[in-house]
């Protein structure tokens, strides 16, 4: 059965000393909660000094980004093997910002995601439509291709070792989410593609989670689907208490 994976992207919030005492303070307050996975994502500045924090706690860390070159000349940019050493065991790879900012494209996302798996971390695969998208009805083909490219090439064991994050771009930071419905959909549609691409045991061992103004007064009717596995929060995750919340609500899903 999968667990709850409810992980905190902080963006480019938090100094280092921030990011530290944020988790000194919310490892005590989650020391007892085993049947949640808990990840935090600090600036690249932070992920060594936040995961020495975390250290023998319940909370993993998590790079915002990666390239998919071992090293080179690129710079400003992040491998999987450096942020492995620092101390990170996830990835997010594809995020919204990252393609509209970055320019982030589904071949990019597969090439960075190959590289993580290949430097043990666990990719964090966002995939999304946009406000456009949605309102021309294609938001199930938009998911397809983003899945059918991004993973491109991989096994099933591969994919059931994934964390797929459905955040649809009109949600991001907006304060509007999708509805229930909305997110059930689109989470059953990822399922089912995953099945039909990948087989049974990746479609059942993935994490699916949902991405997009996440709050402690809306993350419980979020996961009671069946098939929405957790959250990737934003803002919320910036806010000790929020973000301790956040995962104690998740569980009553599951409790």
């Amino acid at each position: 059965m999968r667990v709850p994976f409810i992980a905190a992207n902080w963006k480019m919030f938090k100094t280092v000393h921030e990011g530290v005492v944020f988790v000194k303070e919310f490892r005590s307050m989650v020391k007892d909660i085993s049947d949640v996975e808990i990840v935090v994502a600090p600036p690249f500045t932070a992920v060594h000094a936040v995961a020495e924090a975390a250290r023998n706690s319940v909370v993993g860390v998590a790079g915002q980004d990666v390239h998919w070159e071992r090293e080179g000349a690129f710079t400003g940019a992040i491998s999987a093997g450096m942020l492995r050493e620092a101390g990170a065991e996830y990835v997010i790879i594809g995020h919204s910002e990252r393609r509209r900012l970055f320019g982030d494209t589904d071949e990019t996302v597969n090439r960075k995601l190959v590289a993580a798996l290949g430097s043990r971390l666990t990719p964090i695969v966002c995939i999304g439509e946009t406000l456009e998208e949605r309102e021309r009805g294609e938001t199930l083909a938009v998911l397809d291709r983003q899945i059918k490219a991004g993973l491109d090439s991989l096994t099933g064991e591969q994919v059931a070792s994934l964390v797929l994050a459905y955040e649809p771009v009109w949600a991001i930071g907006t304060g509007r989410n999708a509805t229930p419905l909305e997110a059930g959909e689109a989470h059953g549609h990822i399922r089912n593609r995953l099945r039909q691409w990948f087989g049974a045991p990746a479609a059942d061992h993935c994490h699916v989670i949902y991405g997009g103004s996440v709050k402690p007064d809306n993350i419980h009717e979020i996961v009671v689907h069946p098939d929405v596995d957790g959250a990737l929060v934003g803002g919320a995750s910036l806010e000790v208490r929020a973000f301790f919340d956040i995962v104690a609500r998740s569980r009553q899903s599951t409790v």
